[in-house]
């Protein structure tokens, strides 16, 4: 084998070996860009469940502030409080029904001892659905936080790769 052939093939073998490292460079780009599209995909996911959950709790806060309310107002007309006061007539008007059955002191008894006890479940929901809120909260933000750190990692390793490429095709020039 002569010095030129020795050299030839050298160089072939040289050349086999930056395509094979090349053809590996891109393989694992196309997968960093799968994990970065997949994490982006997870991410939009706890979004969505986040706003779903969001308004939920939202719904149900809003539920449970209207009962609180007509009991106030049902508390309020039991103790013989101005009912033109309050602000919803139909709060009012069952107020005034169930009033309407009430026969004798005992009757009056029960109806506030109920309507206490349905006040603290009430106030005890709404804390517990509050906590709850705050903890998914917290749950969602710090998984898309995540998510994100995770994204960012891989455009960082992507942007390296490339910068990487774009050396070794500036050192082969």
């Amino acid at each position: 084998m002569t010095i030129n052939q020795s050299t030839i093939a050298m160089s072939q073998d040289l050349t086999t070996q930056w395509l094979s490292e090349i053809q590996s460079l891109k393989q694992q780009m196309a997968e960093l860009q799968r994990d970065r599209d997949a994490a982006w995909e997870s991410a939009q996911k706890w979004r969505k469940l986040y706003n779903t959950e969001a308004e939920q709790r939202r719904t149900d806060t809003q539920l449970s502030q209207q009962a609180i309310a007509s009991l106030k107002a049902e508390l309020q007309r039991v103790q013989g409080l101005d009912t033109d006061a309050l602000p919803d007539a139909t709060a009012v008007t069952a107020i005034q029904q169930e009033l309407s059955q009430i026969k004798s002191v005992d009757d009056l008894k029960t109806k506030l001892v109920t309507v206490i006890k349905e006040r603290d479940r009430l106030l005890q929901a709404l804390k517990t659905e509050q906590d709850n809120h705050a903890q998914t909260r917290n749950n969602l933000t710090t998984a898309l936080g995540d998510a994100i750190d995770s994204w960012t990692r891989e455009r960082v390793t992507e942007h390296d790769i490339q910068e990487n490429l774009s050396l070794e095709s500036t050192v082969n020039s």
